[in-house]
């Protein structure tokens, strides 16, 4: 865990100012019963300031309740200069990361933590190094008293315990009737055209999954708001759902972090999840061919991948999209791929290969890239900037040193404009 950390923050981080500064050891905040918060923040935002004596007021009291956690907050500045820096962190009685015109450490923990708004709370178990929360600032507005504290995610089996309804006002027991089957989550609503449009998709699929010997547990979690509209909705509906009302909507929408309808999670036999983006699967797959659609390591450059373009750095090898250009990326990359794939949820770069598609040509737009092939290129859209290997000739070791230098700081970004 200390490596981890200290790969992040560096060795030490700081408690008080100027020639009084104290610097703490990184290692010295990890070990067990211990949470470490990440707080992004600036003087300069209004609900920073207004966040900020309520994380105060609960940091204090958790430390005087001393209830067998130790709790330790790094302030991470995104203030616009030290004079701002210096006079917000007077403010709090926590750590900081020494204040850094570059914004290098920040830049990197807002990328890996995809900070892409302020105040931002991330919790951290100082024991294994992963991540409890990104989502400290709602919990805590939820739960001021902290009785749930540190918001660990519950898990799926935890939640959906109770009944289950079908359309002909049968009832099921959730644990029974899921367990040891993959189960598809469905977030929707009959006001929601979006969703009108994709339910039909959905059973298609289902039944189709269904005759080919593929079964999958479907369950419908309704944001309407009427038990006449949840009801005329899911009377279309060959699966279970969750009654109107539940409580366990709002945890499962919690858990998942589903801000947008419609929404299909796939969880495997054991409640894990599968895909978060089962919707653009159904989309893409109507024949259910890659059911239960677990991430690849390397995939094709498609329109079904835009929300992971969109929101992570990824690497391209554009192409013409022949078969052999296609074999060629795959010699290329797959080896990369399958070890950044390995890190799991700590994955910071994701790996595909262009072919001939409309997206394709959409995202080299986009990005302004020549019409060049190939083209070997990390996309870093959430940061808006683009590097570009001046290589014609993409050989193993060519995408191994370009992918060496990026993790290591040394390539030259282009902003996309």
């Amino acid at each position: 865990m200390a490596k981890v950390l200290e790969g992040l923050l560096g060795t030490h981080v700081i408690r008080g100012q100027g020639d009084k500064a104290e610097k703490v050891c990184v290692n010295s905040l990890c070990g067990r019963n211990s949470v470490i918060g990440l707080y992004f923040s600036a003087h300069w935002c209004p609900p920073c300031r207004g966040f900020t004596p309520i994380l105060v007021d609960f940091y204090k009291s958790l430390k005087v309740k001393n209830e067998g956690v130790k709790f330790e907050i790094i302030f991470v500045s995104w203030d616009k200069d030290e004079a701002g820096f210096n006079d917000y962190f007077s403010s709090m009685p926590w750590l900081a990361l020494p204040f850094d015109p570059d914004k290098r450490k920040k830049s990197k923990l807002a990328k890996k933590f995809r900070v892409q708004g302020i105040p931002k709370l991330v919790l951290l178990d100082g024991e294994t190094g992963k991540k409890i929360t990104t989502d400290g600032y709602m919990r805590l507005t939820e739960d001021p008293e902290g009785r749930e504290f540190p918001w660990r995610k519950k898990k799926f089996t935890e939640v959906i315990s109770g009944k289950l309804i079908n359309n002909r006002k049968e009832e099921c027991d959730a644990l029974e009737q899921l367990k040891g089957k993959f189960v598809g989550i469905y977030f929707s609503a009959h006001w929601c055209p979006p969703c009108r449009a994709f339910t039909p998709e959905l059973i298609k699929l289902y039944e189709k999954l269904e005759s080919n010997g593929k079964h999958i547990e479907v369950v419908f979690v309704s944001s309407d708001r009427s038990e006449e509209s949840f009801g005329k909705y899911f009377e279309t509906m060959p699966w279970w759902a969750i009654p109107l009302g539940d409580s366990r909507m709002e945890k499962l929408k919690a858990i998942f972090g589903v801000d947008g309808i419609p929404t299909f999670v796939v969880l495997d036999g054991n409640g894990e999840v599968v895909t978060l983006n089962g919707r653009t699967a159904v989309n893409v797959d109507k024949d259910g061919e890659e059911f239960p659609w677990y991430p690849k390591p390397l995939n094709p450059l498609t329109e079904g991948e835009a929300v992971v373009v969109n929101e992570s750095p990824s690497l391209v090898l554009f192409t013409e999209g022949e078969e052999a250009d296609i074999e060629m990326s795959k010699e290329v990359l797959e080896s990369l791929a399958r070890e950044e794939h390995q890190k799991g949820e700590d994955q910071e770069l994701f790996f595909f290969y262009g072919t001939e598609n409309e997206f394709c040509d959409n995202v080299r737009d986009f990005a302004n890239l020549e019409d060049q092939c190939p083209l070997l290129a990390i996309l870093d859209f959430p940061d808006q900037k683009v590097y570009l290997s001046p290589e014609t000739v993409i050989t193993k070791e060519v995408a191994t040193d370009f992918v060496k230098r990026y993790f290591a700081g040394t390539l030259e970004a282009t902003p996309i404009s």
